[in-house]
Protein backbone atom coordinates (compact mmCIF):
# COMPACT_ATOMS: atom_id res chain seq x y z
CA UNK A 1 0.00 0.00 0.00
CA UNK A 2 2.71 2.22 1.07
CA UNK A 3 4.36 1.73 -2.44
CA UNK A 4 1.67 2.05 -4.32
CA UNK A 5 1.20 5.23 -2.14
CA UNK A 6 4.46 6.87 -2.89
CA UNK A 7 4.51 6.45 -6.62
CA UNK A 8 0.70 7.81 -7.07
CA UNK A 9 1.79 11.19 -4.85
CA UNK A 10 5.07 11.32 -6.54
CA UNK A 11 3.55 10.62 -9.78
CA UNK A 12 0.99 13.14 -9.32
CA UNK A 13 3.15 15.91 -8.84
CA UNK A 14 5.37 15.48 -11.61
CA UNK A 15 2.26 15.55 -14.19
CA UNK A 16 0.97 18.54 -12.62
CA UNK A 17 4.28 19.92 -12.87
CA UNK A 18 4.63 18.49 -16.51
CA UNK A 19 0.98 20.53 -17.26
CA UNK A 20 2.32 23.54 -16.25
CA UNK A 21 5.77 23.72 -17.98
CA UNK A 22 3.61 22.19 -21.24
CA UNK A 23 1.90 24.95 -20.91
CA UNK A 24 4.41 27.73 -19.94
CA UNK A 25 6.28 26.61 -23.49
CA UNK A 26 2.76 26.49 -25.40
CA UNK A 27 2.40 30.40 -24.32
CA UNK A 28 5.78 31.06 -25.12
CA UNK A 29 6.02 29.69 -28.12
CA UNK A 30 3.18 31.71 -29.57
CA UNK A 31 5.31 34.64 -28.83
CA UNK A 32 6.86 34.70 -32.61
CA UNK A 33 3.45 35.07 -34.20
CA UNK A 34 2.15 37.90 -31.77
CA UNK A 35 5.77 39.50 -32.54
CA UNK A 36 5.18 39.36 -36.43
CA UNK A 37 1.67 40.33 -36.37
CA UNK A 38 2.82 43.24 -34.08
CA UNK A 39 0.43 42.01 -31.50
CA UNK A 40 0.78 43.92 -28.68
CA UNK A 41 -2.19 43.70 -26.59
CA UNK A 42 -2.17 39.96 -27.32
CA UNK A 43 2.04 39.77 -25.72
CA UNK A 44 0.83 41.95 -23.20
CA UNK A 45 -1.95 39.40 -22.26
CA UNK A 46 0.19 36.57 -22.36
CA UNK A 47 2.78 38.30 -20.38
CA UNK A 48 -0.06 38.15 -17.73
CA UNK A 49 -1.32 34.55 -18.42
CA UNK A 50 1.95 32.81 -18.08
CA UNK A 51 2.68 34.55 -14.82
CA UNK A 52 -0.41 33.07 -12.82
CA UNK A 53 -0.04 29.81 -14.46
CA UNK A 54 2.25 28.36 -11.77
CA UNK A 55 -0.10 29.07 -9.07
CA UNK A 56 -2.77 27.51 -10.81
CA UNK A 57 -1.18 24.13 -11.45
CA UNK A 58 0.19 23.41 -8.13
CA UNK A 59 -3.27 24.55 -6.65
CA UNK A 60 -5.00 21.93 -9.09
CA UNK A 61 -1.79 19.23 -7.77
CA UNK A 62 -2.80 19.87 -4.12
CA UNK A 63 -6.56 19.77 -4.62
CA UNK A 64 -5.61 16.37 -6.54
CA UNK A 65 -3.37 14.71 -3.77
CA UNK A 66 -6.31 15.69 -1.03
CA UNK A 67 -8.78 14.13 -2.66
CA UNK A 68 -6.56 10.11 -3.03
CA UNK A 69 -5.40 10.79 0.68
CA UNK A 70 -5.89 11.89 3.88
CA UNK A 71 -2.89 14.40 4.53
CA UNK A 72 -3.21 14.98 7.83
CA UNK A 73 -3.36 11.37 8.86
CA UNK A 74 -0.68 10.61 6.55
CA UNK A 75 2.80 9.40 7.97
CA UNK A 76 4.85 12.18 7.74
CA UNK A 77 8.10 9.89 7.07
CA UNK A 78 5.88 8.36 4.53
CA UNK A 79 7.17 11.75 2.52
CA UNK A 80 11.02 11.31 2.48
CA UNK A 81 9.90 7.85 0.42
CA UNK A 82 7.76 10.41 -1.92
CA UNK A 83 10.72 12.89 -2.23
CA UNK A 84 13.15 10.21 -2.83
CA UNK A 85 10.93 8.05 -5.31
CA UNK A 86 10.50 11.51 -7.09
CA UNK A 87 14.23 12.22 -7.49
CA UNK A 88 14.05 8.96 -9.08
CA UNK A 89 11.64 10.08 -11.75
CA UNK A 90 13.53 13.35 -12.37
CA UNK A 91 16.49 10.75 -13.75
CA UNK A 92 16.96 12.00 -17.33
CA UNK A 93 14.51 14.79 -17.25
CA UNK A 94 15.04 18.08 -18.67
CA UNK A 95 13.69 20.25 -16.28
CA UNK A 96 14.71 18.59 -12.77
CA UNK A 97 15.15 21.92 -11.19
CA UNK A 98 12.35 23.25 -11.91
CA UNK A 99 10.13 20.24 -11.16
CA UNK A 100 11.76 20.31 -7.60
CA UNK A 101 10.53 23.82 -6.74
CA UNK A 102 7.20 22.64 -8.25
CA UNK A 103 7.24 19.67 -5.76
CA UNK A 104 8.26 22.30 -2.93
CA UNK A 105 5.29 24.24 -3.50
CA UNK A 106 3.01 21.45 -3.52
CA UNK A 107 4.75 20.43 -0.27
CA UNK A 108 4.44 23.81 1.94
CA UNK A 109 0.34 24.14 1.09
CA UNK A 110 0.26 20.33 2.20
CA UNK A 111 2.13 20.59 5.85
CA UNK A 112 3.36 23.11 8.58
CA UNK A 113 6.48 24.99 8.30
CA UNK A 114 8.14 22.22 10.84
CA UNK A 115 8.53 19.79 7.71
CA UNK A 116 10.25 22.43 5.81
CA UNK A 117 13.71 20.63 5.36
CA UNK A 118 15.89 18.63 3.80
CA UNK A 119 14.13 15.47 4.68
CA UNK A 120 10.91 16.76 3.41
CA UNK A 121 11.41 19.43 0.64
CA UNK A 122 14.71 20.36 -1.63
CA UNK A 123 16.17 22.66 -0.08
CA UNK A 124 19.17 21.58 -1.54
CA UNK A 125 19.40 20.95 -5.27
CA UNK A 126 18.51 17.13 -5.55
CA UNK A 127 19.85 16.78 -9.36
CA UNK A 128 22.65 17.99 -11.19
CA UNK A 129 21.65 20.35 -14.40
CA UNK A 130 25.10 20.09 -16.04
CA UNK A 131 25.21 19.27 -19.86
CA UNK A 132 21.11 18.52 -19.93
CA UNK A 133 20.98 19.79 -23.15
CA UNK A 134 23.80 17.58 -25.16
CA UNK A 135 20.69 15.91 -27.21
CA UNK A 136 19.55 19.06 -27.78
CA UNK A 137 21.48 21.63 -28.08
CA UNK A 138 20.50 25.26 -26.44
CA UNK A 139 22.64 27.31 -28.76
CA UNK A 140 23.72 26.79 -32.87
CA UNK A 141 26.88 27.22 -33.84
CA UNK A 142 28.00 29.73 -36.73
CA UNK A 143 31.69 29.68 -38.79
CA UNK A 144 32.03 32.63 -41.04
CA UNK A 145 33.02 30.94 -44.70
CA UNK A 146 36.05 32.34 -47.30
CA UNK A 147 33.14 34.80 -48.25
CA UNK A 148 33.27 36.17 -44.54
CA UNK A 149 30.99 37.29 -41.88
CA UNK A 150 28.94 39.35 -44.15
CA UNK A 151 27.10 35.68 -44.72
CA UNK A 152 27.05 34.26 -41.75
CA UNK A 153 25.06 37.46 -40.27
CA UNK A 154 22.72 37.05 -43.03
CA UNK A 155 22.25 33.11 -42.48
CA UNK A 156 22.27 33.70 -38.44
CA UNK A 157 19.52 36.29 -38.70
CA UNK A 158 17.06 34.17 -41.56
CA UNK A 159 17.57 31.11 -39.14
CA UNK A 160 14.89 32.10 -37.31
CA UNK A 161 12.08 32.08 -40.24
CA UNK A 162 10.64 35.15 -38.85
CA UNK A 163 7.34 35.59 -41.55
CA UNK A 164 8.30 39.58 -42.37
CA UNK A 165 9.98 41.39 -45.00
CA UNK A 166 13.44 42.53 -44.20
CA UNK A 167 13.50 46.31 -44.76
CA UNK A 168 17.00 46.29 -45.96
CA UNK A 169 18.72 43.16 -44.24
CA UNK A 170 21.80 44.11 -46.63
CA UNK A 171 22.48 47.79 -44.71
CA UNK A 172 22.18 46.37 -40.81
CA UNK A 173 24.33 43.34 -41.74
CA UNK A 174 26.90 45.98 -42.68
CA UNK A 175 26.12 47.77 -39.21
CA UNK A 176 26.67 44.99 -37.74
CA UNK A 177 29.56 43.33 -39.16
CA UNK A 178 31.03 46.77 -38.67
CA UNK A 179 30.36 47.16 -34.98
CA UNK A 180 31.58 43.99 -34.16
CA UNK A 181 34.72 43.74 -36.44
CA UNK A 182 37.27 45.76 -33.95
CA UNK A 183 36.13 44.06 -31.38
CA UNK A 184 37.18 40.79 -32.65
CA UNK A 185 40.47 42.35 -34.23
CA UNK A 186 41.20 43.66 -30.83
CA UNK A 187 40.66 39.78 -29.16
CA UNK A 188 42.90 38.21 -31.93
CA UNK A 189 46.31 37.82 -33.00
CA UNK A 190 47.64 37.11 -36.29
CA UNK A 191 45.37 33.93 -37.40
CA UNK A 192 42.24 34.18 -34.91
CA UNK A 193 40.10 30.81 -34.48
CA UNK A 194 36.22 32.74 -34.99
CA UNK A 195 33.26 31.01 -34.79
CA UNK A 196 29.18 32.50 -33.22
CA UNK A 197 27.31 30.61 -30.95
CA UNK A 198 23.78 31.67 -30.73
CA UNK A 199 20.76 30.73 -28.93
CA UNK A 200 18.46 28.86 -30.97
CA UNK A 201 15.39 31.22 -29.78
CA UNK A 202 14.73 34.70 -29.91
CA UNK A 203 13.60 36.45 -26.90
CA UNK A 204 10.22 38.46 -27.08
CA UNK A 205 9.31 41.10 -24.82
CA UNK A 206 7.50 44.04 -25.44
CA UNK A 207 7.51 45.22 -29.04
CA UNK A 208 11.13 43.76 -29.77
CA UNK A 209 12.67 40.44 -30.10
CA UNK A 210 16.24 40.22 -29.52
CA UNK A 211 19.00 38.12 -30.81
CA UNK A 212 21.25 36.55 -28.03
CA UNK A 213 24.77 35.40 -29.13
CA UNK A 214 28.72 35.38 -28.30
CA UNK A 215 31.54 35.70 -30.98
CA UNK A 216 34.44 32.85 -29.81
CA UNK A 217 37.41 34.27 -30.52
CA UNK A 218 40.50 31.37 -29.72
CA UNK A 219 39.74 31.42 -25.99
CA UNK A 220 38.14 34.80 -25.54
CA UNK A 221 34.12 35.18 -25.63
CA UNK A 222 32.46 38.69 -27.03
CA UNK A 223 28.42 38.28 -25.61
CA UNK A 224 26.51 40.38 -28.52
CA UNK A 225 22.42 41.31 -28.29
CA UNK A 226 20.69 42.29 -31.17
CA UNK A 227 17.45 44.05 -31.33
CA UNK A 228 15.46 43.39 -34.13
CA UNK A 229 12.20 45.79 -34.39
CA UNK A 230 9.21 46.31 -36.97
CA UNK A 231 8.61 49.45 -38.66
CA UNK A 232 4.95 50.76 -39.38
CA UNK A 233 4.56 48.57 -42.30
CA UNK A 234 5.89 45.46 -40.29
CA UNK A 235 9.06 45.22 -42.12
CA UNK A 236 11.77 43.68 -39.79
CA UNK A 237 15.13 45.63 -39.11
CA UNK A 238 17.91 45.38 -36.49
CA UNK A 239 18.07 48.24 -34.50
CA UNK A 240 21.34 47.53 -32.78
CA UNK A 241 23.93 45.45 -32.07
CA UNK A 242 24.93 45.88 -28.02
CA UNK A 243 28.30 44.19 -27.14
CA UNK A 244 29.18 46.67 -23.88
CA UNK A 245 28.62 44.20 -20.74
CA UNK A 246 26.62 47.09 -18.80
CA UNK A 247 23.90 47.81 -22.00
CA UNK A 248 23.60 43.72 -21.88
CA UNK A 249 22.64 43.59 -18.26
CA UNK A 250 20.42 46.33 -18.58
CA UNK A 251 18.80 44.64 -21.45
CA UNK A 252 18.02 41.75 -18.50
CA UNK A 253 17.50 44.33 -15.91
CA UNK A 254 14.78 43.49 -12.80
CA UNK A 255 13.22 46.24 -14.00
CA UNK A 256 12.10 45.15 -16.92
CA UNK A 257 9.09 42.12 -18.03
CA UNK A 258 10.01 38.98 -18.23
CA UNK A 259 11.33 37.18 -21.41
CA UNK A 260 9.53 34.96 -23.80
CA UNK A 261 12.21 32.56 -24.78
CA UNK A 262 11.16 28.79 -26.03
CA UNK A 263 13.86 26.19 -24.42
CA UNK A 264 13.28 22.82 -23.19
CA UNK A 265 16.38 22.85 -20.89
CA UNK A 266 16.02 26.41 -19.02
CA UNK A 267 19.51 25.44 -16.88
CA UNK A 268 21.60 25.01 -19.80
CA UNK A 269 19.74 28.58 -21.08
CA UNK A 270 20.80 30.11 -17.79
CA UNK A 271 24.30 28.65 -18.14
CA UNK A 272 24.82 30.56 -21.50
CA UNK A 273 23.44 33.90 -20.14
CA UNK A 274 25.43 33.64 -16.88
CA UNK A 275 28.62 34.16 -19.20
CA UNK A 276 27.87 37.22 -20.29
CA UNK A 277 26.08 38.53 -17.52
CA UNK A 278 28.76 38.19 -14.75
CA UNK A 279 26.77 40.40 -12.52
CA UNK A 280 23.26 38.33 -12.38
CA UNK A 281 23.01 35.81 -10.30
CA UNK A 282 21.36 32.45 -11.39
CA UNK A 283 18.27 33.64 -9.43
CA UNK A 284 18.43 36.79 -11.33
CA UNK A 285 18.70 35.00 -14.81
CA UNK A 286 15.85 32.65 -14.39
CA UNK A 287 13.40 35.11 -13.22
CA UNK A 288 13.75 37.28 -16.19
CA UNK A 289 13.47 34.30 -18.34
CA UNK A 290 9.99 33.96 -16.80
CA UNK A 291 10.81 31.09 -14.18
CA UNK A 292 10.16 33.65 -11.40
CA UNK A 293 9.30 30.95 -9.05
CA UNK A 294 12.84 29.06 -9.52
CA UNK A 295 14.51 32.60 -9.05
CA UNK A 296 12.36 32.33 -5.74
CA UNK A 297 13.92 28.93 -4.90
CA UNK A 298 17.07 29.78 -5.70
CA UNK A 299 17.17 33.57 -4.22
CA UNK A 300 16.01 31.83 -0.95
CA UNK A 301 19.05 29.61 -1.17
CA UNK A 302 21.20 32.00 -1.82
CA UNK A 303 20.69 34.01 0.91
CA UNK A 304 19.98 31.20 3.74
CA UNK A 305 23.93 30.78 2.46
CA UNK A 306 24.55 34.48 3.41
CA UNK A 307 23.02 33.88 6.73
CA UNK A 308 25.22 31.10 7.91
CA UNK A 309 28.67 32.75 6.53
CA UNK A 310 27.44 36.41 7.69
CA UNK A 311 27.18 37.80 11.73
CA UNK A 312 25.43 41.42 10.96
CA UNK A 313 21.81 42.53 12.44
CA UNK A 314 18.82 42.90 10.60
CA UNK A 315 18.27 46.41 10.53
CA UNK A 316 15.72 48.89 10.34
CA UNK A 317 16.48 50.29 6.66
CA UNK A 318 17.92 53.65 5.78
CA UNK A 319 15.59 56.81 4.58
CA UNK A 320 11.98 58.39 5.74
CA UNK A 321 9.61 55.47 6.87
CA UNK A 322 6.60 55.08 4.81
CA UNK A 323 3.36 55.10 6.16
CA UNK A 324 2.13 51.57 4.45
CA UNK A 325 4.86 49.22 4.65
CA UNK A 326 7.34 48.83 7.49
CA UNK A 327 11.42 48.19 5.46
CA UNK A 328 14.39 46.66 6.83
CA UNK A 329 17.72 45.32 5.20
CA UNK A 330 20.70 42.95 6.35
CA UNK A 331 23.48 45.66 5.55
CA UNK A 332 25.50 43.02 3.75
CA UNK A 333 22.73 41.84 1.37
CA UNK A 334 22.00 43.73 -1.38
CA UNK A 335 17.71 43.65 -1.03
CA UNK A 336 15.62 44.99 1.55
CA UNK A 337 12.41 43.13 3.41
CA UNK A 338 9.00 45.33 3.25
CA UNK A 339 6.25 44.24 5.43
CA UNK A 340 2.53 45.75 5.10
CA UNK A 341 1.51 47.54 8.05
CA UNK A 342 -1.45 46.63 10.60
CA UNK A 343 -2.72 49.83 10.12
CA UNK A 344 -2.45 52.57 8.01
CA UNK A 345 -2.86 56.66 8.76
CA UNK A 346 -6.37 57.80 7.52
CA UNK A 347 -4.94 59.95 4.34
CA UNK A 348 -4.19 56.34 3.49
CA UNK A 349 -7.49 55.57 2.34
CA UNK A 350 -6.78 51.47 1.57
CA UNK A 351 -6.23 48.11 3.22
CA UNK A 352 -3.77 44.66 3.25
CA UNK A 353 -5.85 43.59 0.25
CA UNK A 354 -5.14 46.35 -1.59
CA UNK A 355 -1.95 46.65 -1.54
CA UNK A 356 -1.00 43.32 -2.33
CA UNK A 357 -3.32 44.53 -5.40
CA UNK A 358 -1.36 47.34 -6.55
CA UNK A 359 2.21 45.32 -6.33
CA UNK A 360 0.27 41.98 -8.20
CA UNK A 361 -0.15 44.87 -10.50
CA UNK A 362 3.40 45.90 -11.02
CA UNK A 363 4.25 42.03 -11.47
CA UNK A 364 2.23 41.65 -14.45
CA UNK A 365 2.57 44.63 -15.85
CA UNK A 366 5.88 46.26 -18.86
CA UNK A 367 7.85 47.69 -16.27
CA UNK A 368 9.80 49.27 -18.85
CA UNK A 369 12.90 49.70 -16.85
CA UNK A 370 11.04 51.86 -14.37
CA UNK A 371 9.64 49.93 -11.69
CA UNK A 372 11.43 46.74 -9.56
CA UNK A 373 10.55 43.69 -9.61
CA UNK A 374 9.60 42.34 -6.24
CA UNK A 375 9.74 38.29 -4.57
CA UNK A 376 6.90 37.30 -2.77
CA UNK A 377 7.08 35.25 0.34
CA UNK A 378 5.09 33.85 2.83
CA UNK A 379 6.09 31.99 6.54
CA UNK A 380 9.47 33.45 5.93
CA UNK A 381 11.50 32.27 9.03
CA UNK A 382 14.78 34.28 10.49
CA UNK A 383 16.64 33.57 13.01
CA UNK A 384 15.66 35.72 15.77
CA UNK A 385 19.03 36.88 17.08
CA UNK A 386 20.08 38.63 14.04
CA UNK A 387 17.64 41.04 14.71
CA UNK A 388 18.29 44.88 16.19
CA UNK A 389 16.40 45.53 18.89
CA UNK A 390 15.70 48.61 17.31
CA UNK A 391 14.16 46.35 14.19
CA UNK A 392 12.29 44.14 16.76
CA UNK A 393 10.66 47.02 19.11
CA UNK A 394 9.59 48.90 15.15
CA UNK A 395 8.17 45.16 13.93
CA UNK A 396 5.98 44.58 17.20
CA UNK A 397 4.51 47.99 16.95
CA UNK A 398 3.83 47.77 13.34
CA UNK A 399 3.23 44.32 12.12
CA UNK A 400 2.59 42.30 15.11
CA UNK A 401 -0.13 40.27 13.48
CA UNK A 402 2.23 39.59 10.50
CA UNK A 403 4.43 37.85 13.38
CA UNK A 404 5.49 34.30 15.24
CA UNK A 405 7.96 34.68 17.80
CA UNK A 406 9.63 31.72 19.80
CA UNK A 407 13.02 31.40 21.27
CA UNK A 408 14.83 30.84 18.21
CA UNK A 409 13.35 32.67 15.43
CA UNK A 410 10.58 34.91 13.94
CA UNK A 411 8.08 33.90 11.01
CA UNK A 412 7.25 36.49 8.92
CA UNK A 413 3.62 35.87 7.69
CA UNK A 414 4.37 37.48 4.53
CA UNK A 415 6.68 39.84 2.62
CA UNK A 416 7.95 41.29 -0.01
CA UNK A 417 12.19 41.69 -1.18
CA UNK A 418 13.13 44.26 -3.64
CA UNK A 419 16.87 45.00 -4.35
CA UNK A 420 18.27 47.68 -2.17
CA UNK A 421 18.71 51.19 -4.00
CA UNK A 422 20.00 54.39 -2.28
CA UNK A 423 16.55 56.51 -1.97
CA UNK A 424 17.01 59.11 -4.67
CA UNK A 425 16.41 62.01 -1.87
CA UNK A 426 19.44 60.70 0.29
CA UNK A 427 21.58 60.01 -3.23
CA UNK A 428 20.76 63.92 -4.31
CA UNK A 429 22.29 64.98 -0.85
CA UNK A 430 25.94 63.99 -1.82
CA UNK A 431 25.67 64.11 -5.17
CA UNK A 432 28.24 65.90 -7.18
CA UNK A 433 26.89 68.48 -9.83
CA UNK A 434 27.08 66.10 -12.93
CA UNK A 435 25.87 63.09 -10.95
CA UNK A 436 22.64 65.54 -9.32
CA UNK A 437 21.75 66.57 -13.13
CA UNK A 438 21.92 63.10 -14.31
CA UNK A 439 19.62 61.71 -11.57
CA UNK A 440 17.46 64.84 -11.78
CA UNK A 441 16.83 64.17 -15.57
CA UNK A 442 16.30 59.99 -14.87
CA UNK A 443 13.19 60.95 -12.49
CA UNK A 444 11.98 62.71 -14.67
CA UNK A 445 12.22 60.39 -17.62
CA UNK A 446 11.35 57.52 -15.14
CA UNK A 447 7.76 59.29 -14.64
CA UNK A 448 7.26 59.73 -18.22
CA UNK A 449 7.99 56.18 -19.06
CA UNK A 450 5.92 55.16 -16.89
CA UNK A 451 3.06 57.01 -17.42
CA UNK A 452 3.44 56.01 -20.99
CA UNK A 453 3.23 51.97 -19.75
CA UNK A 454 -0.13 53.33 -18.73
CA UNK A 455 0.49 53.23 -15.04
CA UNK A 456 0.20 56.44 -13.01
CA UNK A 457 2.43 56.41 -9.87
CA UNK A 458 0.67 57.82 -7.28
CA UNK A 459 2.80 59.12 -4.69
CA UNK A 460 5.96 60.51 -6.81
CA UNK A 461 7.79 62.25 -3.54
CA UNK A 462 11.83 61.78 -4.49
CA UNK A 463 11.87 59.57 -1.52
CA UNK A 464 9.42 56.82 -3.57
CA UNK A 465 12.39 56.95 -6.18
CA UNK A 466 15.83 54.66 -5.92
CA UNK A 467 19.21 54.60 -8.02
CA UNK A 468 20.44 52.03 -9.49
CA UNK A 469 24.46 51.07 -9.21
CA UNK A 470 24.29 52.37 -13.11
CA UNK A 471 22.60 55.84 -12.36
CA UNK A 472 19.43 55.18 -12.84
CA UNK A 473 16.35 55.92 -11.45
CA UNK A 474 13.57 53.87 -10.64
CA UNK A 475 10.39 53.92 -8.82
CA UNK A 476 9.71 51.55 -5.86
CA UNK A 477 6.36 52.34 -3.58
CA UNK A 478 3.46 50.41 -5.49
CA UNK A 479 0.86 51.23 -3.11
CA UNK A 480 -0.68 54.66 -4.71
CA UNK A 481 -0.16 53.43 -8.36
CA UNK A 482 -3.68 53.46 -10.55
CA UNK A 483 -4.54 52.63 -14.37
CA UNK A 484 -3.50 56.46 -16.38
CA UNK A 485 -6.81 55.79 -17.71
CA UNK A 486 -8.56 56.02 -14.12
CA UNK A 487 -6.91 59.32 -13.26
CA UNK A 488 -8.85 62.58 -13.81
CA UNK A 489 -5.78 65.22 -14.89
CA UNK A 490 -7.09 68.71 -14.03
CA UNK A 491 -5.82 72.44 -14.39
CA UNK A 492 -5.93 74.15 -10.83
CA UNK A 493 -8.39 76.86 -11.49
CA UNK A 494 -8.16 80.29 -11.32
CA UNK A 495 -8.58 81.73 -7.84
CA UNK A 496 -11.09 84.36 -7.51
CA UNK A 497 -9.51 86.92 -4.70
CA UNK A 498 -6.04 87.23 -3.23
CA UNK A 499 -6.99 85.02 -0.18
CA UNK A 500 -7.46 82.05 -2.31
CA UNK A 501 -4.40 82.83 -3.86
CA UNK A 502 -2.58 82.49 -1.08
CA UNK A 503 -4.07 80.62 1.42
CA UNK A 504 -2.34 77.54 2.39
CA UNK A 505 -4.73 75.07 2.44
CA UNK A 506 -6.62 73.81 -1.33
CA UNK A 507 -9.43 76.19 -1.95
CA UNK A 508 -11.13 74.21 -4.40
CA UNK A 509 -13.17 71.26 -4.74
CA UNK A 510 -11.36 67.88 -5.32
CA UNK A 511 -11.63 63.65 -5.75
CA UNK A 512 -9.96 61.06 -4.73
CA UNK A 513 -8.41 60.54 -8.32
CA UNK A 514 -7.82 64.25 -9.23
CA UNK A 515 -4.21 65.01 -10.19
CA UNK A 516 -3.37 68.64 -11.00
CA UNK A 517 0.17 68.32 -12.34
CA UNK A 518 1.35 71.64 -11.61
CA UNK A 519 1.36 70.77 -7.85
CA UNK A 520 5.09 69.59 -8.77
CA UNK A 521 5.95 72.84 -7.87
CA UNK A 522 4.55 72.24 -4.51
CA UNK A 523 5.21 68.36 -3.63
CA UNK A 524 9.19 67.98 -5.30
CA UNK A 525 10.81 71.57 -6.32
CA UNK A 526 11.54 73.01 -3.00
CA UNK A 527 15.08 73.19 -3.83
CA UNK A 528 16.50 75.85 -6.11
CA UNK A 529 19.23 73.67 -7.77
CA UNK A 530 16.58 70.99 -8.25
CA UNK A 531 13.72 72.98 -9.15
CA UNK A 532 16.39 75.10 -12.20
CA UNK A 533 17.40 71.11 -13.29
CA UNK A 534 13.98 70.11 -13.56
CA UNK A 535 12.66 72.10 -15.25
CA UNK A 536 15.39 72.75 -17.74
CA UNK A 537 14.43 69.32 -18.69
CA UNK A 538 10.57 68.32 -17.87
CA UNK A 539 8.63 71.49 -17.82
CA UNK A 540 6.47 69.37 -19.42
CA UNK A 541 5.11 67.29 -16.25
CA UNK A 542 3.88 70.28 -15.25
CA UNK A 543 1.32 70.91 -18.26
CA UNK A 544 -2.07 69.13 -18.15
CA UNK A 545 -1.97 68.99 -21.40
CA UNK A 546 1.28 66.69 -21.56
CA UNK A 547 -0.59 64.61 -18.95
CA UNK A 548 -3.84 64.19 -21.17
CA UNK A 549 -2.45 63.79 -24.16
CA UNK A 550 -0.44 60.27 -22.67
CA UNK A 551 -3.61 59.56 -21.36
CA UNK A 552 -5.28 59.91 -24.90
CA UNK A 553 -2.22 57.76 -26.16
CA UNK A 554 -3.29 55.03 -24.15
CA UNK A 555 -6.47 55.06 -24.33
CA UNK A 556 -6.17 54.98 -28.16
CA UNK A 557 -3.64 52.15 -27.73
CA UNK A 558 -0.82 54.05 -28.88
CA UNK A 559 1.90 52.37 -26.91
CA UNK A 560 5.76 54.32 -26.94
CA UNK A 561 8.76 51.62 -27.87
CA UNK A 562 10.44 52.42 -24.78
CA UNK A 563 14.20 51.36 -25.39
CA UNK A 564 16.21 49.37 -22.77
CA UNK A 565 19.76 50.38 -24.27
CA UNK A 566 21.08 53.93 -25.05
CA UNK A 567 19.93 56.51 -28.12
CA UNK A 568 23.45 56.06 -29.23
CA UNK A 569 24.16 52.67 -29.46
CA UNK A 570 20.91 52.54 -32.12
CA UNK A 571 21.82 52.11 -36.09
CA UNK A 572 19.28 54.76 -36.54
CA UNK A 573 22.01 57.32 -35.86
CA UNK A 574 24.00 56.20 -38.73
CA UNK A 575 21.21 55.31 -41.22
CA UNK A 576 21.56 58.89 -43.16
CA UNK A 577 25.00 57.77 -44.38
CA UNK A 578 23.56 54.37 -45.89
CA UNK A 579 21.74 53.59 -48.90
Amino acid sequence: MNEELVDTVSGSILYGFSRHFNRFREITRKAQNRFETADWDGEGRAQKSRIFLYDDRVSETVQYIRERIDVAAADKVIWQDIKRQYMWKLYDHSQPELAESFYNSVFCRLFDREYFNNRHIFVKPGTAVDFLDMENPTYVSWYPKDSGMQDCFRDILNSFELQNEWQHIDRDIEMIVDTISPLIETNSRSLPYLHFEVISSLFYRNKAAYLVGRAVVNQSWIPFVIPLLLDDSRKLYADAILTDSQDIALIFSFTRSYFMVNTEVPSALVNFLSSMLPTRSHADIYTSIGFQKQGKTLFYREFLHHLQHSSDKLIIAPGIKGMVMTVFTLPSYPFVFKIINDSFPPQKNMDRATVKQKYQMVKTHDRVGRMADTLEFSHVVFPIDRFSNDLLDELKRTVPSSLTVDRENIMIGHLYIERRLVPLNIYLESADDRDYDRAVRSYGNAIKDIIGAGIFPGDMLLKNFGVTRHGRVIFYDYDEILPITEIRIRKIPQARFDEEEYSAEVWYETEDRDFFPEQFERFVMNHPKFRKIFLDYHSDLLDPEYWKKVQNNFNNKVRPHIFPYREENRFKQQYAGKS
